[in-house]
């Protein structure tokens, strides 16, 4: 197994990224597995470096350390001539466009393929997407099941790059993880809707396999929404300042998601004893 801990420099880490943690770490060591560290700095509007220094710092505090020997830091930001190769392939066997819709044309999550077929320039202030075909993809999760989805019909031709001309996170998460070679992607509940795109976009690349995938429970609020890094919900920053110790951390942040049935504390190299090992998959 290879996985990786993929954090976006977008605020500081809370309990929810914790658990993202202890599911990337856990499971690939349950699994003698291995983990990279990448930090998906896509979008350059949000992203800061002193954001990137506290995530590596909180990390290193809480104990999760990524394989040494295999990559050095990952960073998207300084990534542009791959995604630009990447694009170009896709360009060579498939429908990419430049599309002139704004958000407001848009209005809603699927886009209805208006600029398709205008022929339009590429150039400043357009998007790029890709053609997607209304094809089923299907795929196995640890946690959810056999899920099936309809990329075409969830999100319509996908955005590859913005108008300000920033890479998207689908298209970039796509291209590296097929470029590290990641068996294995561990992440939260919310990013299950994109598997489907991202294994429709990972075909078109030309990739002959694709990863395994276990989608995890999320960390949330009483009002059912998720932790979020800009509105500093339950910061790892500030619970060291409230002197917990790192493996007080842990135990609340298995806690919060059902791991332990009760908060106490969780060493890091332990996190592999709350994981049962990886059951055969059905292809």
């Amino acid at each position: 197994m290879l996985t990786r801990y993929a954090p976006s420099p977008t605020g500081h880490l809370h309990l929810g990224h914790v658990v993202n943690a202890i599911y990337v770490w856990g499971l690939a060591r349950a699994a003698d597995g291995r983990v990279l560290l990448r930090m998906e700095d896509h979008d350059r509007l949000r992203c800061r470096p002193e954001y990137e220094a506290s995530i590596l710092d909180d990390l290193a505090w809480l104990g999760f350390a990524p394989d040494a020997g295999l990559h050095p830091l990952l960073r998207q930001s300084g990534r542009d001539e791959v995604y630009r190769d990447a694009l170009e392939r896709l360009r060579r066997s498939h429908h990419v466009y430049a599309c002139a819709c704004s958000r407001k044309h848009i209005a809603g999550e699927r886009y209805d393929g208006f600029c398709r077929d205008r022929a339009l320039e590429d150039g400043p202030g357009r998007t790029l997407r890709i053609r997607f075909d209304e094809r089923v993809e299907r795929f196995e999760d640890r946690f959810l099941g056999v899920v099936e989805q309809v990329p075409a019909s969830q999100c319509g031709d996908l955005l590859l790059r913005d108008r300000d001309g920033h890479w998207t996170y689908q298209f970039t998460v796509t291209v590296d993880d097929l470029a590290q070679g990641i068996t294995d992607v561990i992440r939260g509940a919310d990013l299950a809707a994109s598997t489907g795109r991202q294994l429709q976009l990972r075909r078109m690349l030309g990739a002959p396999d694709r990863p395994r995938f276990a989608h995890h429970p999320l960390v949330l609020k009483p009002n059912g929404e998720k932790l979020s890094k800009s509105a500093g919900d339950t910061g790892v920053r500030e619970l060291r300042r409230a002197g917990l110790t790192p493996d007080d951390v842990i135990g609340r942040a298995a806690a919060a998601v059902g791991l332990i049935d009760r908060p106490r504390p969780v060493a890091a190299r332990d996190v592999a004893a709350l994981f049962e090992p990886e059951p055969e998959q059905r292809t």
